[in-house]
């Protein structure tokens, strides 16, 4: 197999008919400036998702609020044009407002959060959602209204598996009360990872995917003279590699969700399922926690 591959890294079963492989694609760099607007070029932006269905990656992570709605539309086209468009998944998000560059406001208001689904269904012509994030809880709307909207519409067929996304373990916990979570993302990279205090195994044991959003620090992480370079040298490899492989061996329920512009980026990212890392240099890693 292509050693840029994501079949390389494992894979993730949320389900029978949902198996994903571990290294998944996250749309969010396909914007403009701050995440607003659009991306510059769009048909790049299209090929790209292709060339990442073409190197394996069959889970897509986005969100309405990504652009907003610009990264959906160049994810939509790709799926249009792409022959096997029924075997990719989608990892989507509802639940926070655009006002302006780097600006984002939860809304967790039921009625907001079924227009949200009902939009992304109709933009990527499903009749359901793979699985579905609350992007952000709403601290002015009670959880159970937000979480147990999603699970009306799960029930009604048009949600398959519920996510819940930057929260601690006690609202992953009251969230569980009112909706079976198959999932949760939060931030966490092998810089920044205050999840260990419980959230990450706790989703192991109970067979929670657990996405982690800003895998490779948004780039710093993969820059020259970043901490984990000199291992990298060690392994023949790109930091950007060394910090995907380490979230691969962390735990066997995370889905890294790189995004990148980049073809050539996509290609090293998805070529990190090929790092063995030593036992020995993943607790050397684990402590560049800041």
């Amino acid at each position: 197999m292509d050693k840029n591959n994501a079949a390389n890294a494992g894979t993730f079963k949320f389900d029978d008919n949902f198996i994903v492989n571990r290294l998944g694609y996250g749309t969010m760099q396909l914007t403009g400036k701050g995440v607003w607007g659009p991306y510059k070029d769009p048909d790049h932006a299209v090929d790209l998702i292709k060339n990442a269905f073409d190197l394996g990656v069959n889970f897509i992570d986005t969100a309405d609020s990504y652009g907003p709605w610009t990264a959906d539309s160049y994810l939509a086209k790709a799926l249009k044009e792409y022959s096997d468009s029924d075997k990719i998944f989608i990892s989507d998000k509802v639940g926070q407002v655009r006002t302006g560059e780097n600006e984002w406001t939860p809304v967790g208001v039921p009625a907001f959060l079924r227009q949200e689904v009902e939009l992304s269904l109709r933009m990527f012509h499903r009749d359901h959602e793979d699985l579905l994030f609350l992007h952000r809880i709403d601290s002015h709307v009670p959880i159970e209204d937000q979480v147990g909207e999603l699970k009306k519409m799960q029930d009604e067929g048009k949600i398959k598996h519920i996510g819940i996304s930057q929260v601690s373990l006690d609202e992953l916990k009251a969230a569980q009360k009112i909706a079976k979570i198959d999932a949760v993302e939060n931030m966490y990279n092998v810089g920044h990872h205050k999840d260990d205090d419980g959230i990450v195994d706790y989703a192991e044991e109970n067979n929670i995917a657990f996405l982690p959003w800003f895998p490779l620090d948004t780039g710093n992480l993969a820059k020259t003279n970043s901490p984990l370079e000199d291992i990298a040298k060690k392994y023949n490899a790109s930091p950007a590699q060394i910090a995907l492989a380490w979230l691969l061996k962390r735990s066997k329920n995370i889905i890294p969700i790189p995004g990148t512009s980049s073809l050539d980026h996509l290609k090293d990212n998805l070529n990190a399922a090929n790092v063995n890392l030593s036992s020995e240099d993943f607790e050397k890693l684990s402590s560049l926690q800041k």
